[in-house]
Protein backbone atom coordinates (compact mmCIF):
# COMPACT_ATOMS: atom_id res chain seq x y z
CA UNK A 1 0.00 0.00 0.00
CA UNK A 2 1.15 3.56 -0.61
CA UNK A 3 3.07 5.25 2.19
CA UNK A 4 1.81 8.48 3.76
CA UNK A 5 4.43 10.68 5.38
CA UNK A 6 3.02 14.21 5.71
CA UNK A 7 -0.20 16.13 6.27
CA UNK A 8 -0.22 17.15 2.63
CA UNK A 9 -0.46 13.52 1.51
CA UNK A 10 -3.72 12.15 0.18
CA UNK A 11 -6.21 11.00 2.77
CA UNK A 12 -6.10 7.30 3.52
CA UNK A 13 -8.94 5.08 2.43
CA UNK A 14 -10.93 3.77 5.35
CA UNK A 15 -12.81 0.81 3.89
CA UNK A 16 -14.13 -1.65 6.42
CA UNK A 17 -13.84 0.81 9.30
CA UNK A 18 -16.57 0.65 11.90
CA UNK A 19 -16.59 3.88 13.89
CA UNK A 20 -17.87 4.11 17.42
CA UNK A 21 -19.28 7.59 16.96
CA UNK A 22 -22.87 6.50 17.18
CA UNK A 23 -22.50 5.02 20.63
CA UNK A 24 -20.15 7.56 22.17
CA UNK A 25 -21.75 10.90 22.96
CA UNK A 26 -19.54 13.36 24.80
CA UNK A 27 -20.25 16.59 26.56
CA UNK A 28 -18.14 19.42 27.84
CA UNK A 29 -19.25 20.73 31.20
CA UNK A 30 -17.71 23.90 32.55
CA UNK A 31 -18.67 25.37 35.88
CA UNK A 32 -17.70 26.78 39.22
CA UNK A 33 -18.29 24.96 42.46
CA UNK A 34 -18.29 26.09 46.05
CA UNK A 35 -15.19 26.47 48.26
CA UNK A 36 -13.52 28.66 45.64
CA UNK A 37 -12.89 25.84 43.18
CA UNK A 38 -12.79 26.73 39.52
CA UNK A 39 -13.93 23.66 37.59
CA UNK A 40 -13.50 22.17 34.13
CA UNK A 41 -14.38 18.68 33.07
CA UNK A 42 -14.57 16.42 30.05
CA UNK A 43 -17.41 14.03 30.77
CA UNK A 44 -18.70 11.03 28.85
CA UNK A 45 -22.48 11.13 29.02
CA UNK A 46 -22.63 7.45 28.01
CA UNK A 47 -19.87 5.44 29.65
CA UNK A 48 -18.26 3.28 26.96
CA UNK A 49 -16.70 -0.14 27.22
CA UNK A 50 -13.31 -1.05 25.79
CA UNK A 51 -15.13 -2.84 22.96
CA UNK A 52 -17.12 0.21 21.90
CA UNK A 53 -14.09 2.49 22.06
CA UNK A 54 -12.40 0.38 19.42
CA UNK A 55 -14.97 -0.47 16.78
CA UNK A 56 -12.29 -1.98 14.54
CA UNK A 57 -11.86 -5.17 16.60
CA UNK A 58 -12.50 -7.60 13.75
CA UNK A 59 -11.47 -5.36 10.85
CA UNK A 60 -8.28 -3.74 9.57
CA UNK A 61 -7.51 -0.85 11.91
CA UNK A 62 -7.42 2.65 10.41
CA UNK A 63 -3.91 3.99 10.10
CA UNK A 64 -2.41 0.51 9.74
CA UNK A 65 -1.10 -0.48 6.31
CA UNK A 66 1.10 -3.35 5.22
CA UNK A 67 4.22 -1.40 6.13
CA UNK A 68 3.20 1.59 8.28
CA UNK A 69 1.30 2.67 11.37
CA UNK A 70 0.23 6.32 11.37
CA UNK A 71 0.15 8.49 14.48
CA UNK A 72 -1.06 12.09 14.63
CA UNK A 73 0.02 15.01 16.80
CA UNK A 74 -1.75 18.34 17.13
CA UNK A 75 0.44 20.71 19.15
CA UNK A 76 1.84 24.23 19.27
CA UNK A 77 4.56 24.62 16.65
CA UNK A 78 4.31 28.41 16.44
CA UNK A 79 3.51 31.07 19.02
CA UNK A 80 4.48 31.57 22.68
CA UNK A 81 4.31 27.83 23.46
CA UNK A 82 6.01 26.59 20.28
CA UNK A 83 9.08 25.14 22.04
CA UNK A 84 6.81 22.73 23.90
CA UNK A 85 5.29 21.33 20.72
CA UNK A 86 8.61 21.18 18.89
CA UNK A 87 10.34 19.33 21.71
CA UNK A 88 7.49 16.87 22.27
CA UNK A 89 7.51 16.14 18.53
CA UNK A 90 11.28 15.70 18.47
CA UNK A 91 11.19 13.23 21.35
CA UNK A 92 8.39 11.16 19.81
CA UNK A 93 10.10 11.20 16.44
CA UNK A 94 13.38 10.06 18.04
CA UNK A 95 11.64 7.06 19.61
CA UNK A 96 9.94 6.19 16.32
CA UNK A 97 13.20 6.62 14.38
CA UNK A 98 14.98 4.36 16.84
CA UNK A 99 12.50 1.49 16.42
CA UNK A 100 12.20 2.05 12.66
CA UNK A 101 15.97 1.62 12.31
CA UNK A 102 15.46 -1.87 13.77
CA UNK A 103 12.69 -2.79 11.35
CA UNK A 104 9.72 -1.10 13.03
CA UNK A 105 7.04 -2.87 15.09
CA UNK A 106 5.99 -6.23 13.65
CA UNK A 107 7.62 -5.07 10.41
CA UNK A 108 5.73 -1.79 10.23
CA UNK A 109 7.35 1.66 10.23
CA UNK A 110 5.89 4.18 12.68
CA UNK A 111 5.03 7.52 11.04
CA UNK A 112 4.16 10.76 12.86
CA UNK A 113 1.90 13.32 11.15
CA UNK A 114 1.86 16.76 12.79
CA UNK A 115 -0.46 19.77 12.74
CA UNK A 116 0.07 23.18 14.33
CA UNK A 117 -2.71 24.30 16.72
CA UNK A 118 -0.75 27.28 18.12
CA UNK A 119 -2.01 26.28 21.59
CA UNK A 120 -5.54 27.32 20.62
CA UNK A 121 -8.54 25.01 21.29
CA UNK A 122 -10.40 25.76 18.06
CA UNK A 123 -7.41 24.80 15.95
CA UNK A 124 -6.87 21.68 18.06
CA UNK A 125 -10.41 20.54 17.25
CA UNK A 126 -9.94 21.16 13.52
CA UNK A 127 -6.57 19.42 13.48
CA UNK A 128 -7.89 16.42 15.40
CA UNK A 129 -10.76 15.99 12.99
CA UNK A 130 -8.43 16.23 10.00
CA UNK A 131 -5.96 13.74 11.44
CA UNK A 132 -8.74 11.26 12.22
CA UNK A 133 -11.25 11.76 9.42
CA UNK A 134 -9.05 12.72 6.45
CA UNK A 135 -5.69 11.17 7.24
CA UNK A 136 -7.01 8.17 9.13
CA UNK A 137 -4.42 7.98 11.90
CA UNK A 138 -4.35 4.94 14.17
CA UNK A 139 -3.88 7.06 17.33
CA UNK A 140 -3.10 10.56 18.56
CA UNK A 141 0.02 11.20 20.62
CA UNK A 142 1.81 14.01 22.42
CA UNK A 143 -0.82 16.76 22.38
CA UNK A 144 0.38 19.89 24.17
CA UNK A 145 -1.74 21.63 26.76
CA UNK A 146 -4.91 21.42 28.79
CA UNK A 147 -7.21 23.78 26.84
CA UNK A 148 -6.31 22.09 23.56
CA UNK A 149 -6.62 18.56 24.95
CA UNK A 150 -9.87 19.41 26.71
CA UNK A 151 -11.29 20.41 23.33
CA UNK A 152 -9.74 17.62 21.26
CA UNK A 153 -10.42 14.65 23.56
CA UNK A 154 -14.20 14.55 22.89
CA UNK A 155 -13.49 14.36 19.14
CA UNK A 156 -11.06 11.48 19.64
CA UNK A 157 -13.37 9.82 22.18
CA UNK A 158 -16.32 9.90 19.82
CA UNK A 159 -14.22 8.41 17.04
CA UNK A 160 -12.76 5.72 19.31
CA UNK A 161 -9.18 6.90 18.74
CA UNK A 162 -6.49 6.38 21.43
CA UNK A 163 -5.23 9.68 22.89
CA UNK A 164 -1.74 8.93 24.18
CA UNK A 165 0.51 10.83 26.59
CA UNK A 166 -0.78 14.41 26.30
CA UNK A 167 1.66 16.96 27.71
CA UNK A 168 -0.64 18.06 30.53
CA UNK A 169 -1.28 17.06 34.11
CA UNK A 170 -4.90 18.22 34.18
CA UNK A 171 -7.23 16.21 36.38
CA UNK A 172 -9.99 16.36 33.76
CA UNK A 173 -8.04 13.90 31.59
CA UNK A 174 -7.74 11.42 34.45
CA UNK A 175 -11.46 10.65 34.42
CA UNK A 176 -11.66 6.82 34.20
CA UNK A 177 -14.65 7.11 31.85
CA UNK A 178 -12.26 8.44 29.19
CA UNK A 179 -11.09 4.96 28.31
CA UNK A 180 -9.29 6.11 25.16
CA UNK A 181 -6.97 8.47 27.10
CA UNK A 182 -3.59 7.17 28.25
CA UNK A 183 -1.68 9.58 30.51
CA UNK A 184 2.02 9.03 31.06
CA UNK A 185 2.87 11.76 33.59
CA UNK A 186 1.91 12.72 37.13
CA UNK A 187 -0.93 15.22 37.57
CA UNK A 188 -0.87 18.92 38.38
CA UNK A 189 -2.51 18.08 41.69
CA UNK A 190 0.53 15.97 42.51
CA UNK A 191 2.97 18.65 41.33
CA UNK A 192 1.33 21.45 43.31
CA UNK A 193 1.02 19.25 46.39
CA UNK A 194 4.78 18.68 46.24
CA UNK A 195 5.40 22.43 45.97
CA UNK A 196 3.19 23.34 48.92
CA UNK A 197 4.60 20.47 50.98
CA UNK A 198 8.17 21.60 50.39
CA UNK A 199 7.44 25.26 51.08
CA UNK A 200 5.57 24.64 54.31
CA UNK A 201 7.62 21.71 55.63
CA UNK A 202 11.13 22.75 54.60
CA UNK A 203 10.84 26.51 55.11
CA UNK A 204 7.73 27.12 57.20
CA UNK A 205 6.24 29.37 54.50
CA UNK A 206 2.70 30.50 55.34
CA UNK A 207 2.03 33.17 52.69
CA UNK A 208 1.62 31.70 49.20
CA UNK A 209 0.30 33.47 46.10
CA UNK A 210 -0.71 31.97 42.75
CA UNK A 211 -0.29 33.15 39.18
CA UNK A 212 -2.39 31.24 36.67
CA UNK A 213 -3.26 31.33 33.01
CA UNK A 214 -6.93 32.15 32.53
CA UNK A 215 -8.07 28.87 30.98
CA UNK A 216 -8.54 25.22 31.88
CA UNK A 217 -4.79 24.67 32.30
CA UNK A 218 -4.43 27.54 34.72
CA UNK A 219 -7.54 26.54 36.62
CA UNK A 220 -6.29 22.96 36.93
CA UNK A 221 -3.12 24.19 38.61
CA UNK A 222 -5.00 26.76 40.67
CA UNK A 223 -7.29 24.04 42.00
CA UNK A 224 -4.27 21.89 42.83
CA UNK A 225 -2.73 24.67 44.91
CA UNK A 226 -6.06 25.43 46.57
CA UNK A 227 -6.49 21.77 47.55
CA UNK A 228 -2.96 21.54 48.92
CA UNK A 229 -3.44 24.71 50.99
CA UNK A 230 -6.86 23.68 52.31
CA UNK A 231 -5.34 20.38 53.40
CA UNK A 232 -3.13 22.50 55.68
CA UNK A 233 -5.89 24.94 56.72
CA UNK A 234 -4.30 27.70 54.63
CA UNK A 235 -5.52 30.12 51.98
CA UNK A 236 -3.87 31.97 49.09
CA UNK A 237 -2.76 35.45 50.08
CA UNK A 238 -2.95 36.82 46.51
CA UNK A 239 -3.88 35.75 42.98
CA UNK A 240 -2.66 36.98 39.60
CA UNK A 241 -4.29 36.04 36.29
CA UNK A 242 -3.15 36.53 32.68
CA UNK A 243 -4.55 35.67 29.25
CA UNK A 244 -3.26 32.63 27.32
CA UNK A 245 -0.82 33.27 24.47
CA UNK A 246 0.14 36.70 25.80
CA UNK A 247 2.89 38.07 28.02
CA UNK A 248 0.61 40.72 29.53
CA UNK A 249 1.47 39.97 33.16
CA UNK A 250 2.11 43.38 34.77
CA UNK A 251 -1.38 43.66 36.23
CA UNK A 252 -1.11 40.11 37.56
CA UNK A 253 2.21 40.98 39.20
CA UNK A 254 0.70 43.99 40.96
CA UNK A 255 -2.20 41.85 42.19
CA UNK A 256 0.26 39.29 43.54
CA UNK A 257 2.42 41.86 45.27
CA UNK A 258 -0.53 43.24 47.24
CA UNK A 259 -0.65 40.04 49.28
CA UNK A 260 3.06 40.22 50.12
CA UNK A 261 3.58 36.50 49.37
CA UNK A 262 6.65 34.63 50.57
CA UNK A 263 6.28 32.30 47.59
CA UNK A 264 4.43 32.41 44.26
CA UNK A 265 3.34 29.23 42.48
CA UNK A 266 2.92 29.83 38.75
CA UNK A 267 0.74 27.90 36.32
CA UNK A 268 1.69 29.19 32.90
CA UNK A 269 3.81 28.84 29.77
CA UNK A 270 7.49 29.80 29.66
CA UNK A 271 7.21 33.26 28.04
CA UNK A 272 4.65 34.84 30.41
CA UNK A 273 6.17 33.11 33.44
CA UNK A 274 9.61 34.45 32.52
CA UNK A 275 8.17 37.91 31.90
CA UNK A 276 6.56 38.00 35.34
CA UNK A 277 9.73 36.85 37.11
CA UNK A 278 11.83 39.45 35.30
CA UNK A 279 9.43 42.23 36.24
CA UNK A 280 9.33 40.96 39.83
CA UNK A 281 13.12 41.13 40.01
CA UNK A 282 13.01 44.73 38.79
CA UNK A 283 10.63 45.80 41.53
CA UNK A 284 12.63 43.87 44.16
CA UNK A 285 9.88 41.39 44.93
CA UNK A 286 11.63 38.82 47.14
CA UNK A 287 9.21 35.89 46.79
CA UNK A 288 10.28 32.33 45.98
CA UNK A 289 9.08 31.46 42.46
CA UNK A 290 7.92 27.94 41.60
CA UNK A 291 6.27 26.58 38.47
CA UNK A 292 4.98 23.25 37.16
CA UNK A 293 6.62 21.05 34.53
CA UNK A 294 4.39 22.24 31.65
CA UNK A 295 6.28 25.53 31.64
CA UNK A 296 9.02 23.96 29.48
CA UNK A 297 12.19 23.88 31.56
CA UNK A 298 14.82 24.53 28.89
CA UNK A 299 12.80 27.30 27.27
CA UNK A 300 12.14 28.94 30.65
CA UNK A 301 15.82 28.95 31.63
CA UNK A 302 16.75 30.42 28.26
CA UNK A 303 14.07 33.12 28.48
CA UNK A 304 15.12 34.08 32.03
CA UNK A 305 18.87 34.20 31.52
CA UNK A 306 20.56 35.53 34.69
CA UNK A 307 17.14 36.23 36.27
CA UNK A 308 16.50 32.48 36.42
CA UNK A 309 18.81 31.70 39.33
CA UNK A 310 16.82 30.27 42.24
CA UNK A 311 13.61 29.58 40.25
CA UNK A 312 12.11 26.17 41.06
CA UNK A 313 10.37 23.80 38.63
CA UNK A 314 8.68 20.51 39.45
CA UNK A 315 9.50 17.70 37.02
CA UNK A 316 7.65 14.51 36.12
CA UNK A 317 10.36 12.67 34.15
CA UNK A 318 14.00 11.91 35.03
CA UNK A 319 16.91 14.28 34.39
CA UNK A 320 17.50 14.17 30.62
CA UNK A 321 21.27 14.09 31.20
CA UNK A 322 21.30 11.20 33.69
CA UNK A 323 22.59 8.42 31.46
CA UNK A 324 22.88 6.03 34.38
CA UNK A 325 19.16 5.41 33.74
CA UNK A 326 18.90 3.03 30.76
CA UNK A 327 15.97 4.80 29.07
CA UNK A 328 17.71 8.18 29.39
CA UNK A 329 20.82 6.69 27.79
CA UNK A 330 18.58 5.36 24.99
CA UNK A 331 17.00 8.81 24.65
CA UNK A 332 20.40 10.47 24.42
CA UNK A 333 21.56 8.07 21.71
CA UNK A 334 18.28 8.23 19.78
CA UNK A 335 18.14 12.03 19.76
CA UNK A 336 21.79 12.29 18.77
CA UNK A 337 21.16 9.88 15.92
CA UNK A 338 18.25 12.02 14.74
CA UNK A 339 19.98 15.40 15.20
CA UNK A 340 23.33 16.36 16.70
CA UNK A 341 22.01 19.88 17.38
CA UNK A 342 19.35 18.98 19.90
CA UNK A 343 20.01 19.83 23.56
CA UNK A 344 18.68 17.23 26.02
CA UNK A 345 15.60 18.50 27.84
CA UNK A 346 12.72 17.41 30.07
CA UNK A 347 10.09 18.04 27.37
CA UNK A 348 11.76 16.09 24.57
CA UNK A 349 12.50 13.29 27.06
CA UNK A 350 8.78 13.18 27.87
CA UNK A 351 8.05 12.98 24.14
CA UNK A 352 10.55 10.14 23.80
CA UNK A 353 8.92 8.28 26.71
CA UNK A 354 5.52 8.80 25.06
CA UNK A 355 6.88 7.22 21.89
CA UNK A 356 8.37 4.32 23.83
CA UNK A 357 5.04 3.76 25.58
CA UNK A 358 3.24 3.57 22.22
CA UNK A 359 5.87 1.13 20.95
CA UNK A 360 5.55 -1.08 24.05
CA UNK A 361 1.76 -1.28 23.59
CA UNK A 362 2.07 -2.15 19.90
CA UNK A 363 4.67 -4.83 20.58
CA UNK A 364 2.25 -6.62 22.90
CA UNK A 365 -0.49 -6.63 20.25
CA UNK A 366 -0.88 -9.25 17.57
CA UNK A 367 0.96 -8.52 14.30
CA UNK A 368 -2.15 -6.75 12.98
CA UNK A 369 -2.88 -4.26 15.79
CA UNK A 370 -6.29 -2.85 16.63
CA UNK A 371 -7.13 0.11 18.80
CA UNK A 372 -8.78 -2.17 21.33
CA UNK A 373 -5.66 -4.32 21.62
CA UNK A 374 -3.53 -1.18 21.94
CA UNK A 375 -5.58 0.23 24.82
CA UNK A 376 -5.87 -3.11 26.59
CA UNK A 377 -2.13 -3.68 26.28
CA UNK A 378 -1.44 -0.49 28.19
CA UNK A 379 -4.12 -0.87 30.84
CA UNK A 380 -3.72 -4.58 31.57
CA UNK A 381 0.03 -5.15 31.42
CA UNK A 382 0.47 -3.85 34.95
CA UNK A 383 4.05 -2.66 35.40
CA UNK A 384 5.63 -1.29 32.21
CA UNK A 385 9.36 -0.72 32.65
CA UNK A 386 10.65 1.53 29.87
CA UNK A 387 14.20 1.15 31.14
CA UNK A 388 14.34 2.62 34.62
CA UNK A 389 11.21 4.76 34.20
CA UNK A 390 8.29 2.65 35.34
CA UNK A 391 4.61 3.01 34.51
CA UNK A 392 1.82 1.15 36.21
CA UNK A 393 -1.74 1.10 34.90
CA UNK A 394 -4.03 -0.85 37.21
CA UNK A 395 -6.78 -1.94 34.85
CA UNK A 396 -9.30 -0.08 32.70
CA UNK A 397 -10.17 2.40 35.47
CA UNK A 398 -6.61 3.73 35.71
CA UNK A 399 -5.29 5.90 32.89
CA UNK A 400 -2.21 7.45 34.55
CA UNK A 401 1.04 5.54 34.48
CA UNK A 402 3.48 7.56 36.63
CA UNK A 403 3.13 9.38 39.95
CA UNK A 404 6.72 10.60 40.04
CA UNK A 405 7.31 14.26 40.95
CA UNK A 406 10.56 15.88 42.01
CA UNK A 407 11.83 19.41 42.47
CA UNK A 408 14.57 21.16 40.50
CA UNK A 409 16.15 24.61 40.61
CA UNK A 410 17.88 26.79 38.03
CA UNK A 411 21.43 27.51 39.17
CA UNK A 412 23.71 30.47 38.42
CA UNK A 413 24.79 28.87 35.13
CA UNK A 414 21.24 28.42 33.88
CA UNK A 415 21.31 24.67 34.48
CA UNK A 416 18.86 22.58 36.48
CA UNK A 417 19.88 20.96 39.75
CA UNK A 418 17.91 18.40 41.72
CA UNK A 419 16.60 19.64 45.07
CA UNK A 420 16.18 17.32 48.03
CA UNK A 421 15.30 20.03 50.57
CA UNK A 422 14.63 23.75 50.21
CA UNK A 423 16.59 24.42 53.38
CA UNK A 424 19.84 23.77 51.57
CA UNK A 425 19.23 25.82 48.44
CA UNK A 426 17.07 28.74 49.51
CA UNK A 427 18.61 31.75 47.67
Amino acid sequence: MKKVSSLSAAALTRRGLTMAAGSLVTGLLVGCSTSGQVGDSVVAEATPTPETVAGDTQLAAPGVTDDQILFGQSAAFTGPAEELGKNMEFGIRAAFHEVNQKGGVHGRELVLLIADDRYEPELAIANTRKLIEELGVFALIGAVGTPTSRSAVPVAFQAGVPYIAPFTGAEILRNPDLVNVINLRASYYQETEEMVKRLTTDLGVTRIGVLYQDDSYGRAGYNGVRRALEKRSMQMVSIGVYTRNTTAVKAALLDLRRGNPEAVIMIGAYQPVAALIKWARQIDMEAIFMTVSFVGSNALAEELGPDGEGVFVTQVVPFPTDRTIPVVKDYFNATRDLSSWHDPGFVSLEGYLAGRLAIAALEHCVPDPTRQCFLESVRNLGLIDLGGFKLNYEGMNDNQGSDEVFLTMIDSNGNYQSVSTLRDVQP
